[in-house]
């Protein structure tokens, strides 16, 4: 008889808790979403794509996010031995965060206000929060995430497959060229740009990503076949991830109408320095502690 007023005791104590760690996983998110997207939305073209990307191309952006935030989640997120649903239970969340965020921030900022279209509206928004939704993914599962009773992300990440480190790897490249690739400059950059330059620029963004990952990820490693292959695979893993980044945020931004393929080209280039440092420099900070 006595033991169901214990149970019913001890039932509140499990709530608070629980509810503590929610409260500050939000708090990581819209830390980390204003930390790495902020300057995004005091860009002038992000709120000029808004009002001119077409609808179709806003979904698949959307489309493409989410995917990320998949990969991200199933890889490096807060909780290592999430499952399935609970990977897209908590991208659903940080996308509508980094939506929220995003409307929150532009209606501050005098940039969406009522007297605007609702495509125009939507479209501000949706653009700005693209990348604020990586942010706050990354925010919650990296800014404090270690100290969480509960299991956060202190254990090892060993052996990451090639799937995995180009999820990391793509992630680590939206973030740090979003805030890039929808400027006037990268265009303008890869016109005046000759032949020799733009094979030098890719030289010089393959040899940043071996060495981010050779000083970072590598070293005080075991020597041998076994870390020279890790080596290549998480080179390769970066520049793929930076060229399909680099490539994939033009076209998005529409930075390739009325552009022949060598022009075309030579953007993807110039803006893959960047998404190489981010993708490269990018995996291994969001995936360790």
């Amino acid at each position: 008889m006595t033991a169901a007023p214990t149970e019913d005791r001890q039932r509140p104590r499990t709530r608070s808790p629980a509810v503590s760690q929610s409260l500050r996983e939000y708090g990581r998110g819209i830390a980390g979403g204003l930390l790495f997207s902020l300057p995004l939305l005091y860009t002038g073209e992000i709120w000029h794509a808004g009002e001119l990307l077409p609808p179709e191309r806003l979904l698949l952006g959307l489309a493409g996010v989410f995917v990320l935030l998949l990969g991200y989640n199933r890889y490096a997120g807060l909780r290592q031995d999430a499952g399935a649903l609970e990977v897209v239970l908590d991208s659903v969340e940080e996308l509508g965060l980094g939506l929220l965020l995003s409307a929150a921030l532009l209606v501050l900022l005098g940039r969406i206000d009522a007297g605007m279209a609702g495509p125009e509206i939507l479209g501000k928004v949706l653009v700005g929060g693209l990348a604020v939704a990586i942010g706050v993914s990354v925010g919650t599962a990296q800014l404090g995430g270690g100290d969480d009773d509960d299991g956060g992300m202190s254990g090892e990440r060993e052996d990451l497959s090639f799937v995995g480190q180009m999820a990391l790897s793509l992630c680590g490249a939206v973030l740090v060229a979003a805030n890039i690739a929808p400027t006037e400059e990268i265009p303008e950059i890869a016109g005046t740009l000759d032949e020799w330059a733009l094979l030098g620029l890719t030289g010089v963004t393959l040899a940043i990503g071996a060495l981010v990952l050779h000083y970072s990820d590598f070293v005080n490693t075991a020597s041998g076949d076994r870390a020279r292959i890790a080596m290549l695979s998480g080179s390769l893993a970066s520049y793929i991830a930076a060229v399909t980044a680099s490539a994939a945020l033009l076209w998005f931004f529409d930075r390739f109408t009325g552009c022949d393929l060598p022009a075309c080209l030579a953007q993807v280039i110039v803006l893959g320095l960047p998404t190489a440092i981010g993708a490269s420099a990018g995996r291994l900070l969001l995936q360790a502690r």
